[in-house]
């Protein structure tokens, strides 16, 4: 009798075991399309919380919050844009976990992976190359007229915090110029009062910086890139939420895509819905010919030009701002982006082997 009561225990036992496995797997298959259980992907997100900054480098992103592109895409997906004014903000947002995605300068981008041991985010999609210059006082006519002299950069480990380092370095003027840094709008101010002799900054800032306080350009960072490429604004975002929402992702870019279309086919309606994005932010919209200026200076792309980061990383030490030059491999996940421009049967960018570790 013992045996037979043991035998139906063990009966009842593998039961349990093969209805719950059965449970399971019915529950991932209703959940997931037929996804595996191991998937991360939840589905659409409830909201998506995007950064960007208001500046004409971040035209792309403006067109789309102020046409309603992302929104479009998204459809039952809440958007919440938030601005910041400099990079290093957003990475504190995006590794904090209060932000999904960001518009986002190339070097505060690579601190993002880096000080993350290259998990927490990753590169998807480009937005601008160009549109960065070096604007000084009409006095100074070469690099080493800068000694002694106050240059400005909107934030310490930004883009252009970087590239004029970067700059100072090779030029042998590092520790012989005075560098700080400022809002773009205080540095306007301060460079009308002659607080300050120069600055390296993002337009429409340097446009302004040249038609509404007399500054000239000794140097337009493009000159110093193969074919005057590089990426100004890029587009990164969370892992996590990349790994759980990946059409939400995709219906980002749709939008992001949609709205560097419109851009770049009617110019005069981009800058008028610019303006309009820079004016409800800002509080001030651009005069025609301060908009024109930037806008000739920029090229708007969802190419993140993903070749030039090695150079990028390996900039931040010549810069001083990294002891080491941070690992960018695996940074880049690309395959989103180019399944949005093979849908639309458009070109697709080259990841240039930052999509391997």
């Amino acid at each position: 009798m013992s045996r037979i009561r043991s035998a139906r225990r063990l009966f009842a036992a593998s039961a349990a075991v093969l209805s719950l496995v059965a449970a399971v797997a019915g529950c991932s298959r209703a959940e997931g399309n037929d996804t595996p259980a191991a998937s991360s992907d939840k589905g659409p997100a409830t909201e998506l919380r995007l950064g960007y900054f208001p500046n004409v480098t971040h035209a792309a992103a403006l067109v789309g919050l102020d046409k309603g592109l992302f929104t479009k895409e998204l459809g039952s997906t809440k958007l919440v844009p938030t601005k910041f004014n400099a990079g290093p903000e957003a990475v504190g947002a995006l590794l904090g976990g209060s932000l999904d995605a960001s518009f986002i300068g190339s070097g505060p981008a690579i601190n993002a992976y880096a000080k993350s041991n290259g998990e927490a985010v990753r590169l998807i999609a480009g937005a601008t190359s160009g549109g960065a210059q070096l604007v000084v006082k009409p006095t100074i006519t070469k690099p080493e007229d800068l000694i002694g002299k106050t240059v400005v950069t909107p934030q310490l480990g930004n883009t252009q915090d970087v590239s004029l380092k970067k700059w100072l370095a090779e030029k042998n003027l590092t520790g012989k110029v005075k560098v700080t840094n400022l809002e773009n709008a205080q540095t306007l101010d301060a460079f009308k009062k002659g607080d300050v002799d120069a600055a390296w900054l993002p337009e429409p800032w340097s446009s302004r910086l040249v038609l509404d306080a007399g500054a000239k350009v000794l140097l337009d960072e493009k000159t110093l890139w193969p074919d005057g490429k590089f990426p100004t604004t890029v587009l990164i975002v969370r892992t996590q939420f990349l790994q759980e929402h990946p059409e939400t992702v995709k219906a980002l870019l749709t939008g992001l895509v949609a709205a560097i279309d419109f851009a770049n086919t009617d110019q005069a309606a981009a800058k008028t819905e610019v303006n309009a994005q820079l004016k409800e932010l800002t509080g001030k919209a651009l005069k025609p010919a301060v908009i024109d200026r930037a806008f000739a200076n920029i090229q708007i792309t969802a190419d993140p030009i993903a070749s030039t980061f090695p150079q990028l990383a390996k900039d931040q030490v010549t810069a001083g701002i990294a002891k080491t030059a941070p690992n960018v491999a695996g940074f880049a996940d690309l395959g989103p982006l180019n399944d949005v421009l093979t849908k639309a049967g458009k070109p697709t960018v080259d990841a240039a082997g930052l999509d391997t570790k």
